[in-house]
Parts: structure tokens; C-alpha cells; sequence
């Protein structure tokens, strides 16, 4: 009898660490990583409505988020995952993408060896592939193109959209995305494409996209106004179409870039189209491992073909930043927007216009991941 008990006891023990050997394997299978990012800083702007202003402002560098990313193993290669990414302003704590709790990114897909497709609030491709070989890609929301006309810095996310992402095949990746428009009857309207390409080998990283959106003033920007430099082509406009080319390449402790981008507003004004073309070079530098200094210039031509008008903008940009640790880091940034004759300058993300054709800032901030 006691021989028994105590083989039952051992096979009950077995039983029992095999059961916590299995659970342990399963919980393995999936996870959650929760992330953030915090960037608040002092800026002077030389020009709005008139006047000069001081403002705390945050998210310049990147946008002040946190979120949650999450992946469980399926089997055979197959993982379920998903993304939910909140926008905030620290300076105020509000919400940010216009109040919405995951307003950076909201979705939930699944991915395998053959790709990876997502479903719900995501970014296009210009945001995703050319962005990387921009200065804004690389330092922040102020080097933004025309107000981010081209939006290379994500003003807008798209809703509804389902998303196709490849894997790299000899260093290429190839995405689609389509979202729904959700008004019956009226398939195309509000509706949104975008396709990209990029390759990347080593030091060399080349990037190709193209985006098109029908009624992008109720489709994409929530029917609010932005940068004045376009905002008065949104609300009559019936599509903005979006293309984007660019390259990066590093050498030693310098990185550089060339893009360029189209962006071309149907019926924008009076009936007729407005062009924006947008270039773009900048060059950063590893003065030591923990200090970098960058430079970036832009040209932006403007074709509004109601009145024949041709304005044209240039921006230069100046960036410091130095590496406090891994996860911390201060910055200096200098951005100075001039406009050609009769026209109106508006940096990207600074509150309000100039009342003339300049303006210039300074900012000092501080940026911590988590």
C-alpha cells in the first residue's frame, strides 16, 4: 500500500511539472511590449501673426506616444499580432490625432514567411518608405516638406485600411493598402490607395511610393485645417495624389539623402488643379558616438493653375543632438522657411502663420524612450 501511495504521489508530481513545463511553453508562445516615447522642449519662432513667440511644444523629434505591440505564436510559422499606439501632449496631457485614444495606430493582422496583413488605423507608404531617407524622417516634424504636404511626417493615419506588407526578398519589400471609404452607394469616396517599394543593402537604402485619396479633407484630415501653405486646397479638392522617390546612403560617420515628391490637389482651387513639387538634400555627421549634427535644404514649387501663380518656398534646417544614454537625448534644432514674393510662411507644427513671407525658429528640447 505504501509502494502504491507513493508511486501515485510521483506520478501525481510528474504530472504536475509537465502541466507547468506545457503552461510555461504556451505563455512563451506569446507577448506584449509596452513602448513610449516622450519629446518636450522650448521653442522660439521669430514670426506668427506678426509677433515673436515662445511655446513648450512636444513631439518635434517624434511624436510623444505610447503604445502596446503584441504577438502570439500560431504554429507552422504563423503569428497572430497587433498594435495599439496612442498620440499625447505632455505639455497638456490630451490626446493627440484629434482626441482619439489610438489615434497613431490601431490594428490587428496576422504574419507569416509570405508577409504580413494588417486591418485597421495604419500608416501609407510614403509615411512608411520614404519617409527614412528624409530630414524629417531623421530629425523631426519641423523639416517637414511644405507643412508636410506629402505626409512623409504622418499628419494624416488611414482609417479602414487593409494592408499587405512582403517580406524581404533579396533586400526588397513591396506593400499595398486600401481602405474603405464606408459610405454605401459610393464605393470610391473617401476611399484611399498606396503601394511602395524599398530596398535596402547595407549602407544603401532606396525607397519608392505612391498614395491617392479621394475627398482627403473629410478622408484623411478630419475635415480641420493645417499648415496654411496647402490648407486652402483641401476643402474643395476631390483627390490628392502623392509621390515619392528617394535614397540614403552612409559612409563612415556621414549619412545623407536626396528625395523628392509630387503632390497634386484635383480641383484645389476655382475648379482647377494645385502642384506642389518638393526636393530635398541633407547630410548628418557623428561628431563622436554620442554627438551628431545634421543639415538639410528643401525647395518646394508651387503650379496653382486657376490663377497661373507659381510661388515658391525654400527651408533650411539645422540639427545637434547629443546622447545623454541609450534611451535619453538632448537637441537643438534651427529651421528657416522663406517664400518667394505674395506669399505666406507657415514651419511645420509651429501654431500659427507668419504675416509675412518668413519665418524662422529655434528649439531646445529633451526626448526619452521607454
Amino acid at each position: 500500500m505504501k509502494t502504491r501511495t507513493t508511486l501515485m504521489t510521483g506520478m501525481v508530481g510528474m504530472a504536475g511539472v509537465m502541466g507547468m513545463s506545457a503552461m510555461t511553453a504556451c505563455f512563451a508562445q506569446s507577448s506584449v511590449t509596452l513602448y513610449g516615447v516622450i519629446d518636450e522642449g522650448l521653442t522660439y519662432a521669430t514670426n506668427q501673426n506678426g509677433g515673436h513667440n515662445y511655446q513648450l511644444q512636444s513631439g518635434v523629434t517624434q511624436g510623444s506616444r505610447w503604445g502596446m505591440l503584441g504577438k502570439e505564436d500560431l504554429g507552422g510559422g504563423l503569428s497572430a499580432i497587433f498594435s495599439l499606439e496612442n498620440g499625447f501632449d505632455p505639455s497638456t496631457g490630451i490626446l493627440g490625432q484629434n482626441s482619439r485614444l489610438f489615434g497613431r495606430q490601431a490594428y490587428v493582422g496576422l504574419r507569416s514567411d509570405v508577409g504580413t496583413l494588417t486591418l485597421g488605423r495604419q500608416y501609407e507608404f510614403m509615411a512608411d518608405y520614404v519617409a527614412p531617407v528624409t530630414a524629417q524622417g531623421q530629425w523631426g516634424t519641423y523639416f517637414s516638406h511644405a507643412g508636410d504636404v506629402d505626409n512623409l511626417n504622418g499628419t494624416f493615419r488611414v482609417n479602414n485600411a487593409v494592408k499587405y506588407t512582403s517580406p524581404s526578398l533579396g533586400g526588397v519589400k513591396l506593400g499595398a493598402l486600401y481602405s474603405f471609404g464606408g459610405q454605401a452607394g459610393a464605393f470610391p469616396t473617401n476611399s484611399v490607395v498606396s503601394a511602395g517599394a524599398n530596398y535596402s543593402n547595407g549602407p544603401l537604402y532606396v525607397a519608392a511610393a505612391y498614395t491617392h485619396v479621394n475627398s482627403p479633407y473629410a478622408a484623411a484630415y478630419d475635415s480641420l485645417p493645417k499648415n496654411v501653405l496647402y490648407t486652402r486646397y483641401l476643402p474643395s479638392a476631390t483627390s490628392e495624389s502623392i509621390y515619392g522617390l528617394g535614397a540614403s546612403y552612409a559612409i563612415g560617420s556621414f549619412k545623407g539623402g536626396l528625395n523628392a515628391t509630387r503632390v497634386g490637389f484635383r480641383s484645389g482651387l476655382n475648379g482647377a488643379n494645385v502642384d506642389f513639387d518638393n526636393y530635398e538634400g541633407w547630410l548628418g555627421y557623428n561628431i563622436t558616438p554620442a554627438l551628431q549634427a545634421g543639415a538639410g535644404y528643401t525647395l518646394t514649387d508651387v503650379d496653382i493653375h486657376a490663377t497661373g501663380a507659381t510661388p515658391r518656398y525654400q527651408q533650411v534646417n539645422l540639427m545637434l543632438d547629443y546622447l545623454l544614454s541609450k534611451r535619453t537625448d538632448v537637441y537643438a534644432q534651427a529651421a528657416c522657411l522663406s517664400g518667394s514674393s505674395g506669399t505666406t510662411a507657415q514651419i511645420n507644427y509651429v501654431t500659427a502663420a507668419s504675416n509675412s513671407n518668413r519665418q524662422s525658429l529655434i528649439r531646445i528640447g529633451m526626448r526619452h524612450k521607454f
